[in-house]
């Protein structure tokens, strides 16, 4: 199975060591039917006599039948099969795919979350598979039943995260989610951890989530020693999310200390936060100067614009900036073309191309009316990068350019001015804040979503050395678990 294949299925078998790990947890007896709802090539199923396995993949499904003779393999798709099938297992374990929402899709996904919901696990369009594939196996338990999982990092800060811990505490009386900073699929951008459960049925028992934080794991049959049991109230303060207690004890209240303080303020109290637009055909829609020359659309129609976060300066957009996009011919002007304008001959002669013609076939642009009015279309104060490698760029607007979204777009609603805010942002509790509110997109890259953005806490004054040591210590850490790679 070629890597591309591969990253589509959301299938990176499982090192033997978590498998034996895994399975050697679970089983009590000999006598124990494990499930895998995912098999692969069957690396789980070889470790346990009394094995079934569930796989889509038709290569993988042939490769786990011949690799395990033994075993019991369904080619079939996990959902529709977990809906009407009778049997239920003393454990399951498993490496669910960590297929994103994108390609989770169709009747796959309505089948999945039909069936979540039917258990009390409600989950947005906008969930990965891995979390409803936990649900879905627990149900498929016998009481007191066991299941360990490899999980993606996401469950330490992923929204969708949440209603499957809520779900997991009311079934199981014992869970424990292991972090492991060395990454378990060196191959892989997404990180892995550890999920163990057991108990199921016996919510009564249940006395706190154990949350392991380990550098590297090796071959055990047991889960490390539970560092810290985690109650909803100690994660709610931060959103619901595990990864906040990646950190001592003293830095995250040393974060919280500031969060009360009169000295600093959130992004979000001063700026709307919002993305740029979506024009469905970039290449359509963004044009060269010497294409809107030959062209002849009018200027009026055409706005200078960020396209990427690759494009910001370190401090400021400045007409100088526009002007080095224009002299390089970049396609740096957006088409611009209101709702109830007059369109000139020109402008309509592009839109009557064969290349408009292409660009309105697409879903954004078809799902409009017109087609070619690009909506959302602002001038901000100021420009957020959504994706950094160490911190977001917060970067003035002074050249009167759009964006796209790419990046976030800032407007202050407030007396302090976007150069007051820019100012304060090399603060080291800006960095350490960015970290903590924003969340690790894989490949060492930090992603700050609009509503991360806005709690994103800043200092009414430059920070005091004593707490900017500390707030390095908090910074060296989360980034070394996202794999960072320092400036």
């Amino acid at each position: 199975m070629g890597i591309d294949n591969k990253k589509i299925l959301g299938k990176y078998f499982t090192p033997d060591y978590v498998a034996r790990s895994l399975v050697t947890w679970g089983m009590r007896t000999p006598q124990d039917r494990m499930l895998d709802p995912s098999c692969g090539d069957g690396q789980l199923l070889r470790h346990h006599c009394r094995s079934v396995g569930i796989e889509r993949d038709t290569e993988a499904y042939s490769q786990a039948v011949i690799r395990v003779p033994h075993a019991s393999v369904h080619n079939e798709e996990f959902f529709s099969w977990a809906r009407e099938t009778r049997d239920r297992f003393e454990f399951a374990a498993g490496n669910p795919p960590f297929i994103r929402y994108q390609r989770f899709s169709g009747e796959i996904r309505r089948t999945a979350l039909e069936l979540c919901r039917s258990l009390g696990a409600s989950f947005s369009s906008l969930t990965s598979s891995w979390a409803p594939f936990l649900v879905a196996t627990s149900a498929l338990l016998k009481p007191g039943g066991r299941m360990a999982f490899v999980v993606p990092a996401e469950i330490g800060h992923a929204p969708y995260a949440q209603p499957l811990l809520a779900y997991l505490t009311q079934h199981f009386g014992f869970i424990q989610i292991v972090a492991i900073k060395e990454k378990l699929f060196p191959s892989l951008s997404e990180d892995a951890w550890l999920l163990y459960a057991s108990d199921y049925s016996k919510k009564d028992l249940n006395s706190g989530l154990k949350f392991s934080v380990v550098d590297r794991f090796e071959y055990s049959s047991r889960p490390p020693n539970a560092g810290q049991t985690l109650h909803s109230s100690d994660r709610e303060p931060w959103h619901g999310r595990l990864r906040p207690f990646l950190l001592p004890q003293h830095l995250r209240e040393l974060y919280q200390l500031n969060e009360r303080s009169d000295s600093t303020f959130r992004l979000g109290e001063v700026a709307n936060i919002g993305i740029g637009y979506v024009t469905g055909a970039n290449d359509f829609f963004h044009l060269r100067p010497s294409v809107a020359n030959e062209l002849g659309i009018p200027k009026s129609f055409l706005l200078p614009t960020v396209r990427t976060g690759r494009l910001l300066p370190s401090r400021a957009v400045t007409r100088s900036t526009v002007s080095r996009w224009l002299r390089r011919d970049e396609p740096s002007l957006l088409l611009r073309l209101k709702q109830s304008v007059d369109i000139p001959t020109s402008v309509r002669r592009y839109l009557d191309s064969n290349e408009g013609q292409v660009a309105r076939m697409s879903y954004k642009c078809r799902s409009r009316k017109p087609w070619y009015s690009v909506p959302n279309v602002i001038i901000p104060d100021g420009f957020l990068s959504y994706m950094s490698s160490n911190k977001p760029s917060l970067v003035v607007n002074r050249a009167a350019c759009t964006c796209t979204n790419s990046l976030h777009a800032i407007q202050i609603r407030s007396a302090e001015s976007i150069n007051d805010v820019q100012r304060l942002w090399d603060d080291d509790l800006v960095a350490f804040s960015s970290e903590l509110e924003g969340h690790p997109l894989g490949g060492g890259v930090l992603k700050i979503e609009p509503s991360e953005a806005a709690r994103i806490l800043i200092p009414k004054s430059s920070t005091d050395p004593p707490e900017t040591s500390v707030f390095r210590e908090g910074i060296d850490i989360l980034r070394s678990w996202r794999h960072c790679v320092q400036a």
